[in-house]
């Protein structure tokens, strides 16, 4: 096999971690592969990179289908999965996980997988969503549409394609949206041309609590457009009377909705935040998980999957609790820990919780919910996880319990052989992403008395590759 050659009718083995797919060549070569499809699919492939023992390959052509893919639904970005099975979805996960955790088995060979936790809902699960402002020009299609509202195109991000439900999302959030995009298109004001940096509107994030119901809205827009020479006839103040004109109808038939915001987001960045104004209702909204009320902002680090975030809080406390017994502990280090959710969990099983995350918006907004929640023990620090437990460390400082949550990246290399100095007898790992999860897995087990105790995904994102797993490793 040689670079850029193009090899036909390679049928897709598996998805293994880093979400690449999977087969064996016929030189007896393992192949890694990116680009959508899913196992069973017929494909043609281009090489991207010989190595020298396996190649990298890039999909160009879906010959044919898989066996466990339906055509039951439009597929649109966000949720690729959504023609397979869920049994099936389910399966793919599982034997990800598996797979990911393969090569560490060279240190414990007995590792424990339970099996994948469902999602509670297979759809309208997310309880945020973000569409774009967009056109879809192409010549080569012959597609010209100067106004879209919907998802950027998988591939080329300069187009946006339309779209008038997202079923991750529930009908009255649909409703909604279909209101906004109809007002947006009827004002006669252009979509952000992101290869021009020119346009008026640019994106809707929705949030939608599920356990509350209350709805929080965003509208970024460009104010920029009105400088333009060409734009300086339009009465600026008028335009903005008739958008929050809008919104008040808006909020008068859909009575949930209790904050709007607009973000007049100057940035040429595709981002949604701005320079933020709120035009309607409360500064935020609230939901409520496992017995705990938590206000949300615009930029909330909040679990886009409320009854996801139960499942999967709920299992992390039960891999504390099946552990200990029942036993209260000292203290509970919490790393990685966003707004501090866990850890808030945790607060009436420990004497002490430290929170600690990086983002100084995330730990605020932490702090602010436990007084809200009335948690006294909880102490919220700003820093990076590694160079905290530094310091924490050389203080001799101690710890009964680890709770580590860390972003797609894993852990920070200087941060693993400190966790280890703690001793704890028990450490609760929780990883989005296999790949990095198996190598911090292997850093452990191969440095320390730790073995893994039990291994359990949970699957917060259907339709999607994503999944959350949690590993309890214990002396």
């Amino acid at each position: 096999m040689k670079k850029w050659e193009i090899i036909e009718n390679i049928i897709i083995e598996k998805l293994v971690f880093g979400w690449k797919w999977f087969v064996r060549l016929e030189d007896n070569k393992v192949c890694f592969i990116t680009g959508w499809a899913i196992p069973g699919s017929q494909v043609n492939l281009k090489i991207i990179k010989k190595k020298k023992d396996f190649y990298e390959a890039q999909i160009i052509k879906v010959i044919k289908k898989s066996p466990i893919e339906t055509e039951s639904y439009d597929i649109f970005p966000g949720a690729p999965w959504m023609n397979i099975n869920y049994n099936e979805q389910l399966k793919i996960k599982q034997a990800q996980i598996e797979e990911a955790l393969f090569h560490v088995k060279k240190y414990q060979e007995d590792i424990n997988f339970l099996d994948i936790v469902p999602a509670p809902e297979q759809f309208g699960y997310r309880n945020k969503i973000e569409f774009s402002f967009g056109k879809y020009i192409s010549h080569k299609e012959e597609v010209f549409q100067d106004f879209n509202v919907g998802f950027h195109k998988r591939g080329e991000f300069s187009k946006v394609e339309d779209y008038d439900e997202c079923l991750l999302i529930d009908a009255q959030q649909n409703k909604i949206y279909k209101k906004i995009k109809d007002f947006a298109k009827q004002s006669g004001l252009p979509v952000y041309d992101q290869k021009i940096w020119k346009g008026f509107w640019r994106h809707l994030m929705m949030r939608k609590m599920h356990f509350s119901g209350e709805i929080l809205i965003v509208l970024s827009l460009f104010p920029a457009y009105f400088k333009d020479e060409d734009n300086s006839n339009f009465d600026t103040e008028d335009i903005f009377d008739e958008i929050k004109k809008f919104i008040t109808k808006l909020t008068q038939e859909f009575q949930d909705i209790k904050s709007v915001y607009i973000s007049h987001n100057s940035n040429k960045a595709d981002t949604l935040i701005g320079d933020m104004e709120l035009v309607y209702g409360n500064p935020t909204i609230s939901e409520n998980l496992l017995g705990l009320s938590f206000d949300v902002w615009p930029k909330s680090f909040f679990q886009t999957n409320s009854r996801g975030a139960e499942v999967l809080y709920s299992l992390v406390k039960d891999f504390f609790t099946s552990y200990h017994k029942g036993e209260k502990i000292w203290t509970v280090l919490d790393l990685y820990a966003g707004t501090g959710t866990i850890g808030m969990i945790f607060a009436d099983v420990a004497q002490d919780v430290i929170s600690v995350e990086l983002v100084e918006e995330a730990s605020k907004n932490g702090a602010k919910n436990a007084q809200k929640n009335w948690i006294q023990n909880i102490e919220f620090v700003n820093a990076k996880v590694e160079e905290f437990l530094s310091i924490y460390l050389e203080q001799n400082k101690k710890a009964d319990l680890l709770i580590i949550d860390p972003p797609r990246a894993g852990m920070h290399p200087s941060a693993l052989p400190n966790i280890l100095k703690f001793g704890t007898q028990q450490m609760i790992y929780v990883s989005c992403n296999p790949a990095t999860l198996a190598r911090d897995l292997e850093y452990i087990l191969a440095n320390s008395d730790y073995r893994i105790e039990k291994v359990q995904a949970v699957d917060m994102f259907p339709h999607t590759h994503h999944i959350e797993t949690v590993v309890s490793l214990v002396k």
